[in-house]
This record gives C-alpha cells, structure tokens and sequence, in this order.
C-alpha cells in the first residue's frame, strides 16, 4: 500500500527546508539586499518624476528572485543531495510514492515561498517607497510568483534526476540563476541594452516582462499580457519536457 501526501510529510519537508541556510539567504536576506541597494543608487541618479517608477521596477524584479531562489537553487541543492544518498528510493522501498513525494516538497516550498513574500512585502512597505498596486496587478505579480516557482521546481527536480550529483545539479542551477538575472533585467542592466541575440532569448523568459513591463501598470491601467503568457507556456513546457526526459531515463535504469 502506497502511503498518500500527509501533513507530516510536510511538516518533515519544511523542517528540511528550514535547516538550508543558501535557501533562508538568496531567498530572503538577498532580495531585500539587492532592493535597497539598487534603489538607493540606481535611483538616487534618475530624475524625480521617473525615479518612483524605477523603484517600482526594482522591487518587482527582486520579488523574481525569491521563486529562483527558493524552487531553483535552495530545492535544486537539497534534491540532488538526496538523490546522491539513495533517499528518494529507500523512501519507495518504505511505500512512499514519488507522486505523494513531490508533492509534500511542493506544498513545502510553496509556504516557505509565501512567508518569504510576506517578509519581502512588509520590507517595502517599512523601508522602501514603492506606490500601492491595484488590486489587479498586486494579484498578477503574487500568481506569477507561484506559477515561476512550480515551474523552477520542476526544473531543479529533473536537473537532480537526470545528473543524479549535486555538483553538477547545483552548477547548472547556479548558472542558469544568474544568467536569467542578467539577461531580463534583473541586475540593473536593461534588456534593451543588450544584443539582439541576448534579447530574444531573454524574450523567452516570463521574468523579463515582469522586470521590464509591470511597474507601468502597477497602480492600475492597461497591458497586453500575450507575450507574457507565450514566455510562461514555453518555460513550464521546457520544465515539463525535463521532467518526462528525467523520469524517462530513471524507468531505463531501474529496467535494467
């Protein structure tokens, strides 16, 4: 008999979750690092009536990071760990399906990325001088948020299947982390001022809409979400490609 989901499995993946100091530092202390730093400099040398939109901008982008860092990096490197050290199949051998696995590691990250919003919210709110969101676009960056970190999870658990290794798991992740902040506008340098080559690839990322794109209508207004939405499709369907890749390749070895 297969053991199902339960609140324990949970509470066991958070307490793992927890014990990860990479995690509670890019995933918390990193975000709120790099948005105060970026707003004081980046936007102490704008003029005046542009320099609350930046801000906007730099807050948004840095919320980006949280998801990446949580699910990609802090998920990839506890994962491939466990991979190494046979966990995951000593976890089959005492009934526990791979299905009831992830998604007790899901539901965990899922809150440990929440709380990390909560705390990264009430920074802006107390140190930072970013205008209320409508209701609609505030709803917008928190499902983009969620949907980003599923999608970064999928990623970090197939990259820990495919290479069964932490180094390599957790090099791909670390490469794959800063090259998306650097191409999509997370790290100060404009999309735009990048070649064109580097532009489309980065027009492939859901992260460089969001960076680029959602302060103009963070108080309210229009947008054409199509772009976005393609950029979100094509990374879950490379994510799930992984995924279906990853568990392929697991059934060959155990056939054999």
């Amino acid at each position: 008999m297969k053991n199902k989901c339960s609140f324990r499995m949970v509470l066991y993946e958070l307490r793992n979750i927890n014990g990860n100091f990479m995690t509670h530092f890019f995933g918390i202390v990193f975000p709120n690092i790099m948005c105060f730093l970026l707003a004081k400099t980046v936007g102490s040398q704008v003029p005046e009536e542009v320099r609350q939109e930046v801000i906007t901008s730099i807050t948004l982008s840095m919320s980006l990071v949280m998801p990446m860092s949580i699910m990609l990096l802090g998920y990839g490197a506890l994962y491939s760990q466990e991979v190494e050290r046979g966990i995951p199949l000593r976890m089959r051998l005492f009934g526990y399906s791979e299905k009831s696995e992830i998604t007790a590691k899901l539901i965990a990250n899922l809150i440990f990325l929440t709380i990390a919003f909560v705390i990264f919210g009430l920074f802006q709110i107390i140190v930072m001088d970013i205008p209320k969101p409508a209701f609609s676009s505030f709803l917008c960056l928190v499902l983009s948020l969620y949907l980003l970190g599923i999608i970064f999870l999928v990623i970090a658990h197939a990259f820990a299947q495919i290479f069964k290794k932490f180094s390599i798991t957790f090099g791909l992740s670390m490469f794959l982390y800063f090259m998306i902040m650097m191409i999509t506008g997370m790290m100060g340098i404009e999309t735009q001022q990048l070649p064109e080559v580097l532009q489309k690839i980065a027009g492939m990322f859901p992260m460089t809409y969001v960076s680029n794109d959602f302060a103009s209508f963070w108080q309210g207004g229009s947008y054409n979400f199509m772009p976005y939405i393609q950029s979100l499709f094509f990374l879950g369907a490379i994510s799930g490609i992984l995924l279906l890749y990853s568990m392929h390749k697991n059934k060959r070895v155990h056939l054999e």
